[in-house]
């Protein structure tokens, strides 16, 4: 099947700047070309999302796409496979191999097939959602090989039980006939790398492959695809939004805005000389500090104090024995901390810390033992009397778009708070306090006309978080609940909501409780950092101290691999 093509015209010029910002497309390789891209267009029902895209991948090289949201880089990745559902492709991309080039937008399907997964690999962002649910890992890898290498049923699990020991996953043979739901998130996506090399293909494409994933585990990725690549000699497309990550992992880097591609180099030579202004403002992006000192805390008791604080929850025993009872899993164990009025305390740990259960615990959602109390009082376990307390409380979660109901509009979702704990006398009160609140956040009615009225998929993403931090102060809440609230997002955008709930808390006095994975949103935003490791906090203090002088192992073990993050 021959892919759909667009007419002649090369549709909306680049950004001002961005041909003089373009270096030659090879980047001057003498390896020679495995892949080449030219005049590469993606277009959605006429509308055109790629434009003229060039660039080439030699054999064993490491080139990084890289830009926000929106720019085109992950359509353009999937173009190359044609797997962009519905787009009308234009250009050229030619695969080198030795019976010659092969045009992948124009092969026939049959061919195509053969070529994704054998000489063409992917490893998409998120899993969970790429793997089949219904079929243990070691069967989705297996068939793979079966597929493409015609290999018996029974090699093909032995295989795959290889493929996961070599990307590290403990008890090869006892997870290969695990469901994705039955391993950590980290696990997952070693076993997504295996299935994509299992045919030990020439090229793979990896889209944002850590951007899910807690520091250490980040690092372990980044290490094991560097070890892979070297070994097997292909070449890697990355597909990130991470300068950190391209800085460490890629050889040559190409920047896309808007869906064209205006600067790529060598990555040290772009990152030391960025020639067009929006790949500095990517570079700029680091998150800034600018808190001020939380004021004296006078007589007021602290906004969230606990001691001695408990949290653990009941699981079947393993085999016969769970037929006669249930064991306890402790996932919070003794843990002791305080948040003063103005301040800004930082949770930080890999997953299964207990990080989000002790954030669950703050807001009243799970039973804890042990003292916590919020504003002087503690959780009754009762809704009516608690009511109070949920104003005194609120959460911003990690996924602005999953945490805002798609049937609501922007009114009834940022005023929802008030028709349950009042402070609007009627409805025009309730909606002159919600479009304050917006304003207040950076969304008014002149930027979006009917903005009230609008539902969460019309905005992006760094605009639905900034809808769900209205939501949460609508109320006039004294602490905020901040689970990972702009690891979703672009890092320009994160620098714009990380700014956003500095100037809040300035001005407001709010309470944080920010559950993070990421050093340096701590080091940007918190006054204190407790560290969590398996239920239990190791180390507690001053950021500055905690993080320029850890003295926990494992405090510096995630200090150091977000240092080389």
């Amino acid at each position: 099947m021959t892919a759909p093509t667009l007419p002649a015209s090369r549709g909306s010029l680049p950004p001002e700047g961005a041909l003089a910002a373009l270096g030659r497309p090879g980047g001057g390789s003498d390896r020679g070309t495995l892949l080449s891209v030219r005049d590469l267009r993606v277009a959605f029902d006429g509308h055109e999302v790629v434009h003229g895209v060039d660039f080439d991948i030699a054999p064993g090289e490491k080139l990084a796409l890289v830009g926000e949201s929106g720019s085109g880089k992950t359509v353009t990745a999937l173009a190359l496979l044609r797997l962009a559902q519905g787009a009308q492709l234009a250009g050229s991309a030619r695969l080198a191999g030795p019976g010659g080039e092969r045009e992948l937008l124009s092969v026939p399907e049959r061919e195509l097939r053969g070529i994704r997964g054998r000489e063409i690999a992917m490893i998409f962002q998120e899993p969970m959602t790429a793997l089949n649910p219904l079929y243990p890992v070691g069967e989705q890898i297996a068939e793979v090989l079966e597929l493409h290498e015609a290999l018996p049923a029974h090699e093909a699990h032995e295989r795959a039980v290889q493929l996961l020991a070599e990307t590290g996953v403990p008890e090869p043979a006892r997870r290969a006939g695990a469901f994705p739901h039955q391993l950590s998130g980290g696990q997952r996506q070693r076993a997504m790398i295996a299935m994509a090399l299992a045919c030990k293909p020439r090229l793979l494409l990896a889209d944002e492959p850590t951007t899910a994933l807690d520091v250490t585990l980040r690092t372990q990725i980044l290490e094991l695809l560097e070890r892979l690549q070297r070994e097997h000699g292909m070449a890697v497309l990355l597909i990130t939004h991470d300068l950190n990550l391209v800085r460490r992992f890629a050889d040559r880097v190409a920047v896309m805005e808007k869906g064209h591609l205006v600067e790529q180099g060598a990555v040290a030579e772009v990152f030391s000389a960025p020639r067009h202004a929006y790949t500095r403002r990517l570079i700029d992006s680091r998150p800034v500090r600018d808190v001020a000192p939380p004021p004296a805390e006078g007589d007021a008791p602290p906004v969230l104090q606990a001691d001695g604080l408990r949290v653990s929850y009941t699981v079947p025993r393993p085999g016969i024995r769970g037929w006669f009872g249930r064991d306890a899993f402790v996932a919070v164990q003794g843990a002791g901390l305080r948040i003063g009025r103005g301040e800004t305390l930082g949770v930080v740990g890999e997953s299964g810390s207990g990080k989000s259960t002790l954030a669950l615990a703050a807001l009243g959602l799970l039973p804890a033992e042990g003292e916590l109390r919020i504003a002087g009082r503690a959780w009754s376990g009762r809704t009516t009397a608690d009511r109070p307390l949920r104003r005194v409380v609120q959460v911003v979660f990690q996924d602005p778009f999953s945490s805002l109901s798609p049937r609501m509009t922007v009114g009834q979702i940022v005023g929802e708070g008030l028709q349950v704990h009042g402070g609007a006398p009627d409805a025009a009160a309730r909606r002159g306090r919600v479009l304050a609140t917006l304003a207040d956040v950076g969304l008014t009615e002149e930027q979006f006309p009917g903005l009230l009225e609008r539902y969460p998929h019309e905005f992006s993403g760094g605009q639905r978080q900034r809808l769900a931090i209205a939501r949460a102060l609508v109320v006039d809440p004294q602490l905020l609940v901040l689970d990972e609230p702009t690891s979703a997002l672009d890092v320009t955008i994160q620098k714009q909501v990380l700014g956003l709930l500095q100037r809040l808390q300035r001005e407001r006095g709010l309470a944080y409780l920010l559950i993070t994975h990421d050093v340096e949103v701590v080091r940007a935003m918190a006054h204190r950092v407790v560290v969590m490791k398996d239920g239990a906090i190791l180390e507690q203090g001053e950021v500055d101290a905690v993080l320029e002088r850890p003295q926990h192992p494992y405090t510096r073990q995630l200090v150091a691999a977000a240092l080389a993050d």
